[in-house]
């Protein structure tokens, strides 16, 4: 397993646990106690969690799961997004999915005549100023802690709109192809994103190969295009050409 998505799924335990052992972490994570600790070191350096005697502990008052997951893979994730932003023309409506590489896009679009349609919180509080850009937030009920929005209002505005293109998110993808998502309550919000849209881009960092989830979003066929880090995973970007999809490798 890639160590940053190791540290992922570390800071995800101490969420959902509290304070942890390393014992238990290696158990949950799948790894050696030793490289648990050494885990420990680097995200305490980084300021993402506290050590305590014998494992180690969520930070006080840090209730936002959006913001473990932006502070890992960082310059990734912006290489990725400053990608994207190139794929798009000026003119067009762009749908940007949640989570934490969809709101670096929108950091790319500033000053873009362009339309944005998004659930996602963080993408609107990035281009609420912009005047260049028509940001079109979709209703729903607050996720707080992902800031998103979900549920039945959010899949009927997706299906009174129309999207050049979607910048869609992952948790994970297999080597089949197939697009997974941790969190069930987002992906009816995905696949209505996927329909309402004449262009489907997945954007899925190094760190997503295999990756995790519990929820099948969707299969290569509903792609058009896959942005990852170069060099991808040969056997997936080998599935994912063979299906018909664009893999953009940078």
């Amino acid at each position: 397993m890639l160590p940053d998505r190791r540290h992922q799924l570390i800071l995800r335990v101490l969420r959902a646990d509290g304070p942890t052992t390393v014992v238990s972490l290696a158990e949950k994570v799948g790894a050696s106690q030793a490289t648990i600790r050494r885990d420990l070191v680097q995200l305490e350096e980084e300021g993402l969690l506290k050590r305590v005697y014998g494992g180690a502990a969520p930070l006080v008052g840090e209730d936002d799961p959006f913001a473990d997951v932006a502070a890992v893979r960082v310059e990734a994730k912006d290489v990725l997004a400053a990608r994207c932003a190139e794929l798009i023309r000026d003119g067009e409506t762009v749908l940007l999915d949640i989570g934490t590489t969809a709101h670096r896009v929108a950091r790319h679009l500033h000053g873009r005549s362009l339309t944005v349609i998004t659930s996602n919180l963080a993408v609107y509080e990035e281009l609420q100023d912009d005047k260049d850009v028509q940001l079109i937030l979709l209703g729903g009920v607050v996720r707080r802690d992902y800031r998103s929005l979900v549920g039945f209002l959010t899949e009927d505005n997706l299906r009174q709109i129309h999207a050049d293109r979607l910048f869609l998110g992952t948790s994970g993808i297999r080597p089949d192809g197939q697009v997974l998502d941790t969190t069930a309550v987002e992906v009816p919000v995905k696949r209505a994103m996927i329909a309402a849209s004449a262009q489907v881009v997945l954007v899925a960092d190094a760190g997503k190969f295999p990756g995790t989830g519990m929820a099948r979003v969707c299969g290569p066929e509903d792609l058009d295009v896959v942005v990852t880090n170069a060099p991808g995973d040969k056997a997936t970007c080998g599935r994912l050409r063979e299906a018909g999809v664009e893999v953009v490798e940078v």
